[in-house]
């Protein structure tokens, strides 16, 4: 979130942001409240000043053996006041928070103007195959090898879930294993397991909640939230913590699945794998000093990248503009994959610097160590990369006339050695 002195002393950069998001919030409003709060709060602590003094003069009263009636009558009418101007002021601080909760991240300079159409392609990577047959969507060849059953899982579950058979799951899983392996043993992150369930304190701290709550599981019972993604456990690991300096850069990958239910979607890409209410996804997450983050963004998408270089699956980088990015992002990359059998770009990961907006509402800051100065850092989060739409390109972009599917060979010691799926 931002600092509210921030907004108070920028609130044109602030309108402008929100502006420019194609968000529509008054922040005058917002400053009418803030304005009364602290009016409020002058008129209090004078109050407050003023009962401090009379209960030195009561205890003076009394030393000298008189009564102290009228100024005790005097002082319960004071008392009222400042309970009832706490009760305003809780009153306000409410109606603030909602204010403050749901103001975006303001962009970073670097990001461009506009909604989706004013995104920027970074660069491209890899060469799209060239078929001598017409090529198969996943759905067709994923029927075609029995590895993927749509229909099961929609009676198990409902629609756009997903049941993998066999080589399908094999797959699922030797390319989540690829993945946290490559991320950990070659650039340098901490693997972590973290719980499929949050509460809404860490959802609120990451800046899913209060926005995107209709986009969520919610349990029934218990006021808990299956995860959209890993970012949430994992940004939260250090939530209310003051981390010492010299333990920064924090890296940390982790596995889990995703869930999103999609609200407002129904409609569109909602066939097969490429939108679907459960997936899974090796998550990367950055605890940076702020002089650093966007340098940490660059190194964040790189490592990103590799993962698809490896695979040899052909992609570009998008830096999307300020109406396309998330909430809590101030600058963020779209990593999209080719799929030749659906001829669509599928984006497979967000690489995003929230600078210090996520760790104000989490309240992570880290002790600096020549100043001793407390702060707040920098959180990043991307994916590493997500699973279904990494099959669906897979399956795409390896697939042989004869429905057969190649697999990748970074894959091969995850596989048993198979080279091909049939």
């Amino acid at each position: 979130m931002l600092d509210l002195k921030f907004i108070r002393e920028n609130k044109d950069l602030i309108k402008e942001s929100i502006k420019n998001r194609g968000e529509k919030i008054d922040i005058d409003e917002l400053l009418r409240l803030d304005e009364a709060r602290r009016k409020l709060l002058v008129e209090t602590e004078t109050l407050k000043a003023e009962r401090n003094k009379a209960n030195d003069e009561i205890t003076a009263i009394m030393k000298a053996k008189k009564n102290p009636k009228d100024i005790i009558c005097e002082m319960k009418v004071v008392s009222q006041k400042i309970a009832d101007f706490d009760k305003k002021v809780d009153e306000i601080d409410k109606k603030i928070a909602k204010f403050i909760y749901i103001i975006p991240n303001i962009p970073d300079k670097s990001v461009p103007l506009g909604g989706p159409e004013s995104n920027k392609i970074v660069r491209s990577w890899g060469k799209t195959p060239a078929f001598d047959f017409n090529p198969r969507n996943h759905i067709e060849l994923a029927e075609l090898l029995g590895i993927i059953s749509f229909g099961a899982a929609s009676k198990i579950t409902g629609s756009n879930f997903v049941l993998y058979i066999g080589m399908g799951a094999r797959l699922e899983r030797a390319l989540i294993n690829f993945m946290l392996d490559l991320h950990t043993k070659k650039h340098g992150y901490t693997e972590v397991f973290p719980p499929f369930l949050v509460n809404r304190r860490s959802m609120i701290g990451t800046g899913q909640l209060p926005k995107l709550e209709e986009d969520m599981y919610r349990l029934k019972d218990d006021d808990l939230f299956l995860i959209p993604t890993a970012e949430v456990p994992v940004t939260n690991i250090h939530a209310n913590e003051v981390l010492d300096e010299e333990s920064l850069p924090v890296y940390y990958t982790a596995y889990t699945a995703c869930f999103r239910r999609e609200a407002g979607s129904y409609g569109k890409d909602t066939k097969g794998l490429i939108r679907v209410h459960q997936f899974d996804k090796v998550e990367l997450v950055k605890f940076v000093k702020p002089q650093d983050s966007f340098d940490e963004l660059e190194k964040l998408l790189n490592n990103a990248e590799e993962v698809l270089q490896l695979l040899n699956l052909p992609y570009r980088v998008t830096l999307l503009a300020t109406g396309d990015i998330s909430f809590a992002a101030a600058k963020c990359y779209d990593i999209e994959l080719y799929a030749p059998g659906t001829d669509v770009y599928l984006e497979v990961s967000s690489c995003s610097n929230f600078t210090d907006f996520q760790a104000r509402r989490a309240n992570i800051r880290y002790r600096q160590k020549d100043s001793k100065k407390i702060t707040f850092v920098h959180t990043l989060n991307g994916s590493g990369v997500a699973l279904a739409r990494l099959v669906v390109t897979i399956l795409e972009n390896y697939q042989n006339k004869d429905g057969s599917v190649n697999v990748p060979k970074a894959l091969a010691p995850y596989m048993d050695g198979i080279e091909v799926i049939k």
